[in-house]
């Protein structure tokens, strides 16, 4: 049988008003959208079938919908002959299989000549998206709560055709990001400081609730942490696009902290008061404290302005000092 050939392209883009209408067709699986999967999903169609495109429950961080269709080089004989139809607002969850369903279909367009063709949906009002030579934006927004939409091919001639009808498609949904992505922080307390009050602060700006995640552009990021009963917290973290960061932040007791170091054979006084070696590092009030160090016969006197919050390591160090003349 000689094929069919149509020399003529329609690139139009209809948008259907609203309102629901019936239609049957072939379902042969659903794609699942989510912004952790920014690679996107793919599954393979005919002419005359359908796919299911759904959201997960968070999509707060998605712009739009990109759909690209893939087809065989053998498609170009037969340009002009299937339509891309896409429906929200179904009346039912639709299973795999032949199935009657309502939508409302918010676009209808014949594919044109082209073996990738990529079209893509908003489903928020400020998306930004703009059409260009790689993408089709269509118009109007699909939001979230019209989930899940259909994505169907419909031959636009009632005459048989084996080949075409059993010509492979393939279609990849893909997530269309936003800039953002979230911090949810995590403190954590020393018991006896449970309660305490502090402030927080990202890139200098106070967190009244943070309990709450903070929607934030992606790239780096500064946290302070400010309080009379912990210590001051400063940190930098990244946020990566559509994603949560849980930052974790274990809030200090303010109490300064003197680490002592020394030979075996020293011993070692704090305010006059001998102290064990094995007492690790030891709490005190700020304010001035003096630390002697005795080896043998030999002895040293410091003195330490401790501020809260610090830790300060005190290290003896003996060392071997030669020198030649002549």
């Amino acid at each position: 049988m000689q094929k069919a050939v149509f020399a003529w392209v329609i690139c139009l883009i209809i948008i259907v008003p609203a309102g629901a209408e019936s239609f049957r067709t072939m379902v042969v699986g659903n794609l699942t959208l989510s912004s952790e999967n920014r690679e996107g999903a793919s599954i393979r169609l005919t002419n005359n079938s359908s796919v299911v495109i759904q959201l997960r429950r968070d999509a707060r961080f998605l712009l739009g919908v990109e759909l690209e269709l893939a087809a065989p080089q053998a498609w170009l004989l037969y340009q002009g002959s299937i339509a891309m139809t896409v429906y929200s607002e179904l009346s039912r969850q639709p299973s795999p299989g032949m199935i009657n369903l309502e939508g409302r279909r918010i676009v209808h367009t014949i594919l044109t000549n082209r073996l990738n063709t990529i079209y893509q949906i908003p489903v928020r009002q400020a998306h930004g998206l703009r059409t260009g030579p790689y993408a089709t934006v269509l118009s109007g927004v699909v939001l979230p709560s019209s989930f899940p939409i259909l994505f169907m091919l419909s031959p636009l001639t009632n005459e048989p055709n084996n080949e075409l009808d059993s010509m492979p498609f393939t279609l990849t949904v893909k997530p269309i990001l936003s800039n953002d992505g979230a911090v949810r922080l995590n403190f954590r307390y020393p018991q006896q400081l449970q309660g305490r009050p502090f402030t927080v602060l990202i890139n200098d700006s106070v967190i009244t609730n943070i309990n709450e995640e903070r929607i934030l552009r992606e790239g780096e990021h500064h946290l302070s942490v400010l309080s009379e009963n912990f210590r001051n917290e400063n940190r930098r973290f990244m946020v990566e696009r559509g994603r949560i960061l849980d930052l974790t932040i274990e809030l200090q007791d303010p109490t300064p902290l003197l680490i002592f170091e020394a030979p075996e054979n020293t011993r070692i006084f704090l305010n006059n008061s001998l102290i064990s070696r094995n007492s690790g590092p030891i709490p005190v009030e700020p304010g001035i404290h003096e630390a002697r160090f005795h080896v043998g016969d030999y002895s040293i006197t410091r003195t330490i302005t401790v501020q809260r919050g610090r830790t300060y390591r005190i290290a003896l160090a003996v060392d071997i000092d030669i020198e030649e003349s002549e």
